[in-house]
């Protein structure tokens, strides 16, 4: 008799989702925004410390740079992972907000009470109104008016960070004297009041622009 052949088991297909966050999120794009963060935490102490202006300044433009280096080697070697995606802002606004918080410590630094609210406020309402829109399937990335507003950020903080030093004031005296100094923050710091604000709308306005479109079935 002719042997008849078993039916083969048929595998089901592997329908597992794929992990948001496995392997691949072990990259040196993460490592650094990783550091950035472990870097705020430092910066946070000196300006509590109190006396460490000049490092502190130096601390918070060593962390900066690292956001443009992240971003930069996530996109060129493919390494753009979901968890950068939620890392990379997260740490941003943590420096950022952090720095103008502690900086509310010292009333000499520039950095006011209502400065601090208007810069927090913006951050807070943007990054809920981009996680909704993300969520909707609706590309909410950054505009220009984002990217100047982080510019000017980070020209402000070591600002106010070096106004509190003497040492750097008084080292400085011949080439820039200490009341064109204090101005030139002064209207750094309200500048970036003016962008942050300016930003905050734009970017409400694009939300709203988007969220009265029909939603396609």
């Amino acid at each position: 008799m002719e042997a008849v052949p078993l039916p083969m088991t048929v595998q089901p297909p592997n329908t597992s989702p794929a992990l948001a966050i496995d392997s691949r999120s072990l990259n040196l794009p993460n490592a650094i925004t990783l550091s950035r963060f472990v870097l705020s935490l430092v910066l946070f102490t000196l300006i509590w410390a109190d006396g460490y202006w000049i490092t502190s300044a130096l601390v918070f433009v060593i962390a900066a740079a690292t956001d443009f280096l992240d971003g930069y080697l996530a996109r060129k070697y493919g390494q753009v992972t979901v968890l950068g995606r939620i890392l990379d802002p997260f740490v941003d606004k943590i420096i950022i907000c952090g720095s103008f918080i502690f900086l509310l410590r010292w009333p000499d630094s520039g950095v006011g009470a209502w400065v601090t609210f208007a810069i927090v406020a913006r951050e807070m309402f943007i990054t809920q109104v981009r996680a909704f829109m993300e969520q909707r399937g609706t590309d909410f990335s950054a505009r220009w008016s984002g990217k100047i507003k982080m510019a000017v950020q980070c020209v402000a903080v070591p600002l106010c960070l070096l106004s509190l030093s003497r040492e750097f004031i008084n080292g400085w005296s011949h080439y820039l004297s200490p009341t064109v100094f204090l101005r030139l923050r002064d209207i750094t710091v309200w500048g970036t009041v003016a962008i942050t604000v300016y930003s905050g709308v734009e970017y409400s306005w694009r939300a709203f622009l988007i969220l009265r479109r029909p939603v396609a079935e």
